[in-house]
């Protein structure tokens, strides 16, 4: 299937703007991506005409409200093919995703002297979670080393593992390079000394078809707004067993079966995790990115997003001053990088003042910076509705700054 890509570009209002008198290139997916208007109707929609509280209410708005709530959950179970819907709870995003684990799974079975790995490529969320842990209980942080272009080093993650290792949390593709990891060997390996692991899928979700049976994670975090829905939603799947045996994260309304004041029982998975009033609208609206997203087909749009990476790399790796960050091998479609003797700040400023939009500075990553010996970083990261034509308005703007600094 060929995608029509501009007719996807109709679908997104933001898209048809200028800034600063330029027509928008936005090319800054990796942080967030657009939404189709059928996502912004969805939210409009259960605001006019469905707004109720879910699960507790006989009337029709809540029926409604609570079916259309719950039809999302076994959307994004298709999604990522868990086995049911019950493995998958409702956050605010990865970051909490994450936190979740680290304070229900982590606080239940890592002790002090027991250990997590996760790599140099981490973003901050997959870091300070497990470092407030480790604090708290004695437990001890370990690092997977990576090459200088951005790959794990996979023989230095197995002299890690041990018998003492309970948790590998570890990022599916990363945001700042675009490296994709070897996560179905980190996986196997992993669960061979009986540790469990955790994906962060910030980033792969969009780009790679996920199958949560297939890999055989224990944990598979993730948010809405990297999958063109809303923002303040994500996701945590966790396999029924594991999920079970971890205790609430948050208490309250919807996650109790019956409270007295002498104790309280907890509801079952996923409301055990879902304490509150939830984000019902976003959730609802969520489905409906899913369903744009199926109806294009994971393949081609991954297909489409690999050319532009191609023909990025083609167009900006022949400009003098320009130097590439992260030259895995297996990538998503994210292109970081520096021109000689700029910060990356000034680029993306003057990037700005063309219309085009990315991301500059550590991105969240300040240790794999570290590693690396930079201060930050460009990043474009392109989404589905990017052109050819619009790469071509980067290497020619990225082509236009270089001249000027080294004039």
């Amino acid at each position: 299937m060929s995608l029509n890509i501009d007719q996807i570009r109709g679908l997104f209002p933001v898209l048809h703007q200028e800034v600063h008198g330029k027509p928008l290139i936005y090319l800054d997916n990796a942080a967030t991506t657009q939404k189709p208007q059928s996502v912004l109707d969805a939210l409009s929609t259960y605001y006019s005409q469905d707004n109720s509280n879910i699960h507790r209410g006989a009337h029709a708005l809540a029926d409604r409200a609570t079916r259309y709530y719950e039809a999302t959950r076994e959307a994004v179970r298709e999604f990522i093919n868990a086995k049911e819907s019950a493995e998958i709870i409702f956050t605010k995003g990865t970051t909490e995703s994450i936190n979740l684990v680290a304070q229900t799974f982590g606080r239940k079975f890592i002790g002090k002297d027991d250990e997590i790995i996760i790599s140099t490529l981490e973003h901050h969320s997959n870091i300070v979670p497990w470092q407030m842990l480790c604090e708290e209980k004695g437990a001890v942080l370990k690092i997977i080393p990576i090459t200088e272009s951005g790959e794990i080093i996979f023989e230095e993650f197995q002299k890690l593992l041990s018998p003492k290792t309970k948790l590998v949390s570890i990022v599916h593709a990363s945001n700042a390079l675009g490296t994709i990891n070897p996560v179905k060997k980190i996986i196997d390996a992993a669960h061979q000394i009986g540790a469990k692991v955790l994906l962060d899928g910030a980033q792969s979700t969009s780009h790679l078809e996920i199958d949560v049976q297939d890999l055989d994670c224990d944990f598979l975090a993730f948010s809405a707004h990297k999958l063109y829905g809303p923002t303040g939603l994500g996701v945590l799947y966790g396999k029924r067993e594991i999920l079970e045996a971890m205790p609430p994260f948050l208490g309250g309304g919807e996650m109790i079966k019956e409270v007295t004041f002498e104790k309280t029982t907890y509801n079952d998975i996923p409301f055990k995790f879902e304490a509150g009033t939830p984000n019902i609208a976003d959730v609802i609206a969520f489905k409906t990115s899913l369903d744009f997203i199926k109806s294009l087909g994971k393949k081609n749009i991954k297909m489409h997003e690999d050319d532009l990476l191609s023909y990025s790399n083609e167009l900006l790796t022949s400009i003098k001053g320009f130097i590439p960050v992260g030259t895995a091998k297996e990538k998503v479609c994210v292109l970081s990088f520096n021109i000689k003797d700029m910060h990356p700040f000034d680029v993306g400023v003057m990037l700005d003042a063309n219309g085009i939009a990315v991301r500059t500075g550590h991105h969240c990553t300040q240790p794999l910076m570290k590693r690396l010996g930079l201060e930050g970083t460009v990043r474009a990261s392109f989404a589905v509705y990017n052109t050819r034509n619009e790469i071509e308005k980067l290497a020619e703007s990225v082509a236009k700054i270089a001249r000027i600094k080294n004039k």
